[in-house]
């Protein structure tokens, strides 16, 4: 019955209120069981009587103070003492039906009410003044008595069922509009969860506590996600399709040419086979790029952290290189600070950061054109650059250029000479699993320079990254 939010929290209001309306209602009977009211009337009725034997037996010609003391007991039904100045009892007016009343002592507790108690325990209100002769006048009362049941059903139930009905039907109200103020906003959440991954969810308008309003904006921020996550699966699968699309139909073409007799020469033959393999082998390696960014993404990427020596590692692709940029004229230098320190990294997955970085950089170099590998110490990261005196990047292409299947000439999209645009995004994955970051540096016509820095020292030997 009590399974949804709503009426838990309903429920939960209910009961708080049910359980003050208690305790006012235990204080409440208290005070009226104690009947200070009462205790208060009876002080005065003996106050009264105190001061009117206190006249009759002080006065010239009047009444002694003890015929004074017994008219006023039969009269008004009180009990009149009288103590000596060393409060010793002197007379009792009740002397011959009750036992001795002790002479009542000063309490900070009870002053409002002041009680004696007799030999046998019961309780007196009183009222003490002392006379002129230093004796002391002592009015007292029995404490008046009241009966519970009387009490209860008198005075207490009749007002507590009034008020405390009231009181309960309005928090009862004030409850179901808060419990709707705070499941309300939550239940547009459950229905717009349910509803995921549809297009047509909205975000939706934050209400209610804070809390909840921060539920709500961190909802909506998940569908957002979602929806960038889903139109970049959308554009990974076109892009992919448009990637291989070209070298398919060259491969089937040329292999149709084959079979049909087309190519009826051995150097038609040979131009086919050789546009085949061309072509095989470039998808081959779209296939392994798209391999290794799965991997990165999935967290199954196996880094193994050893001591990188980096000029090593930079004068190797240098080598690597050295026949194309021979054949492109363009020269490939490499810089390092003196007394540079080891790294700790993955040295295969850095030299295939730094493979596709002077890669590119030799596809957008003009002849003549010069790549500088630099590698230094900065605010204790090691700090490699790659910058060439290329064409550049665009200013509006440099925010995009790690992501997949980005070219920022639309031109080059599908060329063999280019690739797929996968390099960059596959250099950034690697080291940021380094704990690393890139940045790209570029002007048109003056060239490009991107710069990775890296932590000098990794966590542990073989590392599993998963990318957030």
């Amino acid at each position: 019955m009590f399974s949804s939010l709503r009426s838990r929290l309903w429920l939960s209001y209910a009961l708080l209120v049910v359980m003050a309306l208690s305790v006012v209602a235990i204080v409440l009977f208290i005070y009226l069981l104690r009947n200070p009211l009462l205790y208060r009337q009876t002080s005065e009725r003996l106050q009264a009587v105190q001061a009117v034997v206190m006249e009759r037996g002080s006065a010239p010609q009047s009444q002694s103070i003890s015929d004074a003391a017994q008219n006023a007991s039969a009269t008004f039904k009180v009990r009149v003492l009288l103590y000596s100045q060393d409060k010793q009892l002197i007379l009792d007016t009740y002397s011959s039906k009750k036992v001795p009343l002790p002479f009542p002592q000063n309490r900070l507790i009870l002053r409002n009410n002041p009680i004696v108690r007799d030999g046998k325990g019961e309780a007196w209100l009183y009222s003490v003044q002392q006379r002129p002769d230093n004796t002391y006048l002592v009015v007292a009362s029995p404490r008046p008595r009241v009966s519970i049941l009387n009490i209860f059903v008198n005075d207490f139930l009749p007002l507590f069922l009034q008020t405390g009905l009231i009181a309960l039907l309005l928090s009862l109200v004030i409850a179901f509009f808060f419990a709707r103020w705070i499941a309300d906003p939550l239940q547009k959440v459950v229905v717009a969860a349910r509803a995921m991954p549809s297009a047509e969810i909205k975000p939706i308008e934050p209400q209610g506590p804070h809390e909840v309003q921060d539920l709500t904006r961190a909802f909506n921020s998940m569908i957002l996600r979602t929806r960038a996550s889903q139109q970049s699966q959308r554009d990974f699968v076109a892009n992919v399709s448009h990637e291989l699309k070209t070298p398919l139909t060259s491969v089937q073409g040329f292999a149709q040419a084959i079979l049909d007799g087309t190519a009826d020469s051995v150097e038609a033959r040979q131009q086919a086979a050789q546009v085949i393999f061309d072509e095989s082998g470039r998808m081959h390696r779209m296939v392994l790029d798209l391999l290794d960014l799965a991997r990165l993404d999935a967290g199954t990427a196996d880094i193994t952290m050893l001591p990188v020596n980096v000029s090593a590692l930079l004068n190797a692709i240098q080598e690597k290189f050295l026949p194309q940029s021979q054949k492109a004229d363009v020269e490939i230098k490499v810089e390092t600070a003196p007394n540079l320190p080891s790294l700790t990294a993955d040295g295969d997955r850095l030299a295939q950061v730094f493979t596709n970085l002077v890669d590119n950089a030799l596809k957008f170099t003009p002849r003549a054109g010069m790549i500088f590998l630099k590698a230094s110490v900065v605010n204790g990261e090691m700090l490699i650059s790659v910058s060439d005196t290329g064409v550049g990047i665009p200013i509006e292409a440099q925010a995009h250029i790690f992501e997949r299947f980005y070219q920022a000439d639309s031109s080059r999209r599908g060329g063999a000479k280019h690739g797929a645009g996968l390099g960059l995004a596959i250099a950034h994955d690697i080291v940021w699993a380094h704990g690393g970051k890139i940045n790209v540096r570029s002007s048109l016509g003056k060239g490009t320079s991107f710069d990775v820095f890296l932590p000098l020292t990794g966590k542990s030997a073989t590392t599993i990254v998963r990318r957030k």
